[in-house]
């Protein structure tokens, strides 16, 4: 059983890390303006690249009454990852990129279990 000073370390842990993570994804969306698109070519392509980080928020809204399913969304999101890019880059680039997924729907499960005993 978690002693109750750690609940609300446990609660908060994937969710801060969530969004720490979705905000250094949409880092990589920033590449859409220098390349000289038109204003609404960059909007779309903004919007485009944004997809990725549109599903982590989502998960993070669904964290709030399902823990469990944004674990398994957020676990989904790192093995999409691995089996979308496989083979294209070196191997820290998927622990940079599907490590952080991973760890968070891990933390998320962990806050399940522990918020059903």
């Amino acid at each position: 059983m978690v002693k109750k000073p750690a609940r609300p370390i446990l609660f908060w842990t994937p969710e801060v890390l969530g969004l720490l993570f979705a905000a250094f994804v949409s880092l990589f969306a920033l590449d859409i303006f220098g390349q000289g698109y038109s204003l609404w070519e960059t909007a779309v392509g903004l919007f485009m690249h944004l997809r990725p980080v549109w599903v982590m928020l989502i998960a993070l809204v669904i964290a709030w009454r399902w823990e469990w399913l944004s674990g398994i969304l957020f676990i989904g999101f790192g093995a999409w990852y691995l089996l979308t890019f496989w083979r294209q880059f070196g191997w820290p680039v998927y622990l940079v990129m599907a490590g952080p997924a991973f760890l968070v729907g891990i933390l998320f499960l962990i806050d399940w279990r522990y918020r059903t005993k």
